[in-house]
């Protein structure tokens, strides 16, 4: 029997009624712990165009979180910035090129990554599962409100004009944009490619590829604890939080992603709340997600709506 369209997909994730008190009391505890920003200049990654940092600033639970920062040479006074986000296994890279396209740009190590692990390090794999079955100690509750923190972060940069703000990534990246456009409204553009960590009960069933594998892994030992999984994945999925996104966001997706399945893709982008959205499914691309004839769109997209103009070709 052929397979039916990705379009066509019914997710099965259901928002918790309770699904914002939840979060906003998390941003409440969150905003109660300070800030405690530190910018450390980077001589041998700086150049003549671009100045580089590391960062670290405080976020919830009192982890310390490190990140990339970079600012072109010349630039307004007040300079919109971009937050870029890391995939699952990757460690954040040096946002260099975005500070040449004019942006400020911080890139975010959340909590376990290279150089934030010190206080929380679950390992690759294993993030997905940490405390899988209370969503009060869930590891993504404090990874999710790392990437959020680093909006204030932003906002506390004198250089930064706090108007123009985007957030960006692919993969884990995608999935953590869709969390910061949902829960932080100064974010004024997102881009989201291929994302992760939306989906997560239809994925398990629709792949057997890791990361997701990971719950089935999980799930294969304990299966006694299956409706905890669940219940507390509703809280962290992306889907339960598109309703809340506002800004203009582009979503781009694989047809052939067997990491993300783009059934995923579609539910999340028919959930998302902005009017201003829009959809790039790319055939005969996988986990790609068509990034080398997407990148132009992204480019496009952020000069828009952030530098007020088109992007020079």
């Amino acid at each position: 029997m052929p397979k039916a369209p990705a379009g066509s997909y019914r997710s099965k994730v259901r928002k918790p009624d309770d699904f914002d008190a939840f979060w906003d009391d998390v941003l409440r505890q969150a905003s109660a712990v300070p800030l405690e920003p530190e910018l450390v200049p980077d001589p041998l990654r700086t150049s003549e165009d671009v100045e580089v940092f590391q960062v670290f600033y405080t976020s919830i639970d009192h982890v310390r979180v490190a990140a990339w920062y970079c600012q072109p040479v010349r630039r307004a006074r007040r300079t919109p910035a971009i937050m870029v986000l890391p995939g699952y296994q990757m460690d954040p890279p040096i946002p260099k090129e975005w500070a040449r396209k004019g942006y400020v740009a911080l890139s975010v190590a959340p909590r376990g990554k290279l150089r934030s692990n010190r206080q929380f390090n679950p390992g690759y794999p294993n993030l997905l599962t940490h405390n899988i079955v209370d969503r009060h100690t869930y590891a993504y509750r404090g990874f999710y409100v790392d990437t959020w923190r680093g909006i204030d972060f932003l906002l506390s940069r004198p250089e930064v004009d706090p108007a123009r703000l985007g957030v960006t990534g692919s993969s884990q990246g995608g999935g953590l944009t869709v969390t910061t456009a949902a829960m932080r409204p100064e974010v004024r553009a997102a881009s989201a490619g291929a994302p992760y960590l939306c989906g997560f009960t239809d994925a398990v069933e629709l792949t057997h590829t890791y990361p997701y594998e990971e719950i089935n892994d999980y799930l294969r030992v304990h299966p006694e604890r299956r409706a905890e999984v669940d219940e507390t994945l509703a809280y962290f999925d992306g889907i339960s939080f598109a309703d809340r996104i506002s800004c203009p966001i582009i979503v781009n997706i694989g047809l052939q992603d067997n990491v993300c399945p783009p059934e995923t893709g579609y539910a999340l982008f028919e959930r998302i709340g902005a009017e201003d959205k829009r959809l790039y499914p790319y055939d005969g691309h996988g986990h790609d997600a068509g990034r080398a004839r997407h990148s132009a769109v992204v480019d496009a997209f952020f000069a828009r709506h952030l530098l007020g103009r088109e992007a020079s070709r």
